[in-house]
């Protein structure tokens, strides 16, 4: 198998060789390797749901499934969503394509580095994607007021956020979120994955589904494979109001779900309890995870509330050659980051799993990085070796933007409209077009750029090591007054609040368009509910399937598995 291990990943550049894959290649007979890459939950389905499953299997791989909106009428019983503001589909993946193709009139704004479909597959139809890097010297975190200013600037139609992100497990809270939606209220579209937040412990609700119910312009996006532990079954669902919902519902055929994930959504209102002890257990076992993780020598472990941790590894280390030590060496399957776009190969995302698999990772880990049976990946300090990344389009874009926020990019030519902005002179990898600047103290959007930093201070200086720490919450962002300017501005000078205030688009070029700030009580949103209608009422709400016991254990949907 060693030979062929790096080919195997370079034949999947999008992401990394399925477990199928890896099984087949190595030849030997029984299970593949200790996964660290997918993220999925472990302790999730019970081993006494798996003997259930091995006992039909015979017939749930032999008949159809029911029809969709069976399973669906059955997952919005157990979640207490309305039927009309749901849609299930063939995985996450799936519903982000027809949200691409449905849904996304022509840009798309999604920070960097996070799931890839996000980038891949708006650019795979020709939209424009607007890509806002996350600094690495802030770890990774994401100042919601510069995205929106972005957002702005460029002028895109769709913004897309992921909570908890992927890679880094960034976690935003709920209240901003919120604020954040009615600061986008004049876009399209905005659309918040919750594809990890079942593993989130930061807050008690951290989901917004009741809320995105309540808008015309707001999608969420939430995962069943990862959190239940079932990425082969390939399920997932959308939340949002009934005329978001129903446009993509209609598209999706008959029986786009397969009978095994008929059979795990009916089997879930008898296993509430067991699932959300497997959520609790998860939580912890990332505590631990990240505390062994942090022991090793140059290892930086970024604080994360999905079930899996970024890690930068120590200077010297090729991600690459760790991944592949770590597969052949010790049979441990590790995420390489180097092909995410806004990250590079000197980081590596871990699943959390149960203590004995860290133990062995933790284990291999000390071995490649600093053993001399093969040599050390992490060089001696008397080499002098040099870091290379592998990467260094991703490692230019991370370096030349790293701490100096958007004033980068500003100078990068625009694309022509409709298409990916070109790649930066070298680099091979597009960026964001340029947004245009007035001389020296002109303003780019809502706000003011920063004041030039004096040149001996404009030396780029390596990064700060982040340190983990319990999650913050959100931090105020100050916004400085408005610099004068030469000619008036188009732009109406920020409202006193977190985000820039929403500016008005055009008519005929928002189908979705509604007065900026958010809904009054009572009142729904042109194609949306009212909050009365959004707790069950007026025909809309959930009934559990006639003759079906209720179900057991099973939270609130905005919070869902949140005991413990």
């Amino acid at each position: 198998m060693s030979g062929n291990v790096t080919s195997l990943f370079r034949g999947t550049a999008a992401h990394s060789p399925s477990m199928a894959a890896l099984t087949r290649e190595s030849g030997e007979a029984g299970a593949g390797p200790v996964d660290f890459c997918i993220p999925c939950n472990p302790y999730f389905p019970t081993p006494a749901m798996f003997e259930e499953m091995a006992g039909r299997l015979r017939d749930i791989i032999t008949y159809y499934p029911s029809g969709a909106d069976t399973i669906t009428a059955e997952l919005c019983g157990l979640l207490e969503l309305p039927p009309q503001c749901v849609a299930m589909g063939n995985g996450s993946t799936e519903l982000i394509t027809w949200i691409d193709h449905l849904l996304v009139r022509d840009s798309l704004a999604v920070p960097v580095p996070t799931f890839g479909r996000w980038t891949d597959q708006p650019m795979e139809t020709g939209k424009r994607v607007d890509m806002f890097p996350l600094q690495e010297s802030a770890g990774f975190a994401l100042d919601l007021a510069r995205y929106a200013e972005f957002v702005r600037a460029r002028g895109t139609r769709t913004v897309v956020i992921c909570n908890p992100n992927n890679p880094d497990g960034g976690y935003l809270h709920k209240q901003a979120l919120v604020q954040f939606m009615d600061a986008m209220a004049d876009r399209d579209l905005f659309v918040i994955d919750e594809s990890f937040l079942e593993f989130a412990d930061a807050e008690a609700e951290p989901s917004v589904v009741r809320e995105a119910m309540l808008r015309p312009n707001v999608v969420v996006l939430r995962s069943l494979g990862k959190n239940f532990g079932l990425h082969g079954i390939r399920f997932g669902y959308l939340v949002a109001n009934p005329a978001l919902a129903g446009r993509v519902r209609a598209m999706l055929p008959k029986w786009n779900l397969n009978s095994f994930a008929e059979h795990v959504v009916f089997m879930l209102r008898d296993h509430g309890p067991e699932y959300a002890q497997s959520l609790h257990q998860v939580r912890r076992d990332r505590l631990e995870m990240a505390g062994r993780l942090s022991a090793l020598p140059g290892l930086t472990v970024y604080p994360s509330q999905g079930n899996f941790l970024f890690v930068r590894l120590p200077v010297g280390a090729e991600g690459t050659v760790v991944r592949d030590r770590m597969l052949t060496e010790h049979r441990i399957l590790v995420r390489e980051c180097g092909n995410k776009i806004g990250s590079s190969s000197r980081f590596l995302r871990l699943v959390v799993r149960p203590q004995v698999d860290v133990h062995r990772l933790v284990s291999g880990l000390e071995q490649v990085l600093y053993g001399s049976r093969r040599g050390a990946a992490v060089p001696g300090p008397a080499t002098g070796t040099g870091y290379s990344s592998g990467t260094a389009a991703v490692d230019r874009l991370v370096s030349e933007t790293n701490g100096a926020g958007m004033r980068a990019l500003a100078a990068q030519p625009a694309g022509p409209p409709g298409l990916a902005a070109a790649p930066a002179a070298g680099t091979g990898m597009p960026l964001p077009a340029a947004v245009p600047v007035a001389p020296a103290a002109a303003t780019v959007g809502p706000m003011p750029m920063p004041v030039p930093v004096p040149a001996p201070q404009q030396v780029p200086q390596p990064a700060p090591v982040p340190q983990p720490a319990p999650y913050p919450g959100p931090v105020p962002v100050p916004h400085p007054a408005p610099a004068p300017r030469p000619t008036p501005d188009p732009v109406p000078p920020p409202a006193p609040a977190p985000y820039p205030a929403p500016a008005p688009a055009p008519a005929a070029a928002a189908p979705y368009s509604v007065p900026a700030g958010p809904t009054p009580p009572g009142v729904p949103a042109r194609g949306g509910l009212t909050a009365a209608q959004v707790r069950g009422t007026d025909g809309l709400e959930s009934v559990p399937a006639e003759g079906r016991p209720a179900s057991r254990g099973w939270p609130d949907p905005a919070g869902m598995g949140r005991t413990g």
